[in-house]
């Protein structure tokens, strides 16, 4: 009789531990469905805001540091009861963050070299980043190039020093598409070493493109989407709004330089269509994104920075054909509202739900209390839409 007592007790535990397990690898595999990361824009190294936490003039060095602080205590908040994905619960694991452009302010009016701000954006964001998403692994650090970036590369239409300083499109461009030969101030080319890559991360397409995806970014686009099914939704990242300003484009006049009396600063490949002033409007562009957009219904959302605030809004085109949702992002220094009032300066948290494909962005505001002994973040508004 002991013997069978003891017979089943090993059976009765071994089939305890298979529940156990099951259980885990239950949860393990409902967790996975769930991508969340972390998007901001326009960081702009070599600047100094006025007033943070009742100190004045304070390095986008300084700044950054104290934002990427509250970045790396994001695992362990609660999300609030906004009836957004995952309401209510810890945040866990965060896959990425993601950063679209301007990450070194234009040098000029003594500004910092790229070359500085670049190696202070190291600092900040690849050593003290400590992130980890839901396999304990590094969170991906998503990079792409802003008009200031741009142009420091390829100078501008008032003096800059140096003239120009391909440092951070550098250091983008080898941390971003790994080139088997790293590029440097030698053998980089700005206008065929294009940052443009793409990213699977829990069943979602990530899209990075240049300043603004003009004709010679949807040429790449269309090629990088063919590898992707219809169904799989596509979010791309971007500098620009889709509402693009004239100055983007190279310049239709004369010789098609950057220079003051025409103030086009040739950030992207295509040159402007719709006339020859930087007033202008970019019609003829717009349209030409909003029927590249028709055309992949995938593509379920576009994030942005430059003009810099929290704004969840559609663009719907020129022609009001379409519906696309777009993100745009506050600027630690250069905040639109934030800049004058630092305790709106924020984040945004985007949780997604690939099974349910549903998506939740919030927004964090990071510096709700600037002279609070310890920083936490507070939750300011949020959106949840499908990606279906």
């Amino acid at each position: 009789m002991k013997q069978l007592c003891f017979i089943f007790f090993i059976i009765m535990k071994k089939l305890l531990s298979l529940l156990i397990f099951f259980f885990v690898f239950a949860a393990a595999i409902a967790q996975n469905k769930i991508v969340q990361f972390v998007f901001t824009s326009d960081v702009h190294f070599g600047l100094t805001k006025e007033k943070f936490r009742d100190k004045q003039n304070l390095s986008a060095a300084e700044v950054n540091t104290a934002m990427v602080e509250s970045m790396n205590s994001l695992s362990e908040s609660i999300l609030p009861m906004d009836n957004g994905i995952n309401e209510g619960k810890k945040i866990n694991g965060i896959d990425a963050v993601v950063i679209t452009g301007d990450l070194c302010n234009r040098q000029e009016k003594g500004i910092q070299s790229a070359t500085v701000s670049w190696k202070q954006f190291e600092n900040s964001y690849i050593n003290n980043l400590h992130l980890l998403d839901q396999n304990k692994q590094p969170a991906q650090l998503l990079l792409t190039p802003g008009n200031h970036d741009v142009s420091n590369a390829v100078g501008y239409y008032r003096p800059m020093q140096p003239l120009t300083d391909k440092a951070s499109l550098i250091g983008m461009y080898n941390l971003m598409m790994q080139p088997s030969v790293l590029k440097t101030e030698n053998n980089f080319n700005y206008s065929t070493d294009k940052i443009h890559y793409s990213r699977n991360i829990g069943g979602i397409h990530f899209v990075f493109v240049d300043a603004w995806p003009d004709s010679a970014e949807r040429v790449w686009m269309e090629k990088d989407l063919l590898k992707v099914k219809s169904t799989t939704p596509v979010f791309i990242f971007t500098h620009s709004m889709p509402d693009v300003e004239a100055r983007f484009f190279v310049n239709p006049n004369g010789d098609h330089s950057i220079n003051e009396k025409d103030k086009f600063e040739n950030l992207v490949t295509e040159t402007f269509k719709d006339g020859n002033s930087v007033e202008d409007k970019s019609i003829i562009e717009q349209k030409e994104l909003a029927s590249f957009i028709k055309l992949h219904p995938n593509i379920k959302a576009y994030f942005h920075g430059h003009s810099n605030y929290t704004e969840y809004y559609d663009w719907k085109g020129p022609d009001q054909n379409i519906v696309l949702h777009c993100f745009r992002a506050d600027s630690p220094m250069k905040g639109k509202y934030s800049a004058k009032d630092e305790t709106k300066l924020a984040f945004e948290l985007v949780t997604i739900d690939t099974d349910k494909k549903t998506m939740t962005v919030r927004e964090c505001l990071w510096n709700a209390h600037p002279l609070a002994a310890l920083q936490k973040i507070e939750w300011g508004i949020s959106t949840t839409i499908s990606t279906q």
